[in-house]
């Protein structure tokens, strides 16, 4: 199971490889949107902000996410890090259930192109 900073580790990786990102994934990372990511096994939540095609002002904080972030996902720790480490799809494991988003149509219509 992955602890906490592994998972900081790989929202870190997941901002480096946004931020060098070209093209649409670029643009659709460049977006002003705040984050959280809540790591159900570890009952653990990181929060950020998705601004300039980076991740950033990552905190973390016990429990679900207090306040509700215009991008909201729900996964376990080794499911984030295999994400960003590519050994699984974000598409098929959003389609299973293993990782839950959550935005507002705008901003789901700008994410698909980082799937």
């Amino acid at each position: 199971m992955a602890n906490s900073a592994e998972c900081l580790a790989a929202l870190n990786q997941l901002s480096e490889n946004l931020g060098n990102a070209q093209g649409d994934v670029r643009s659709a990372a460049a977006m002003d949107r705040s984050l959280t990511c809540w790591i159900t096994d570890l009952d653990l939540t990181f929060s950020g902000r998705l601004r300039d095609g980076r991740i950033q002002d990552i905190t973390q904080a016990p429990g679900k996410p207090g306040e509700r972030a215009q991008i909201r996902l729900a996964l376990t720790g080794d499911d984030l890090v295999a994400l960003v480490g590519g050994r699984i799809n974000f598409a098929s494991a959003w389609a299973s259930g293993r990782v839950k988003l959550e935005a507002g149509i705008r901003d789901l219509l700008q994410l698909r192109k980082l799937l």
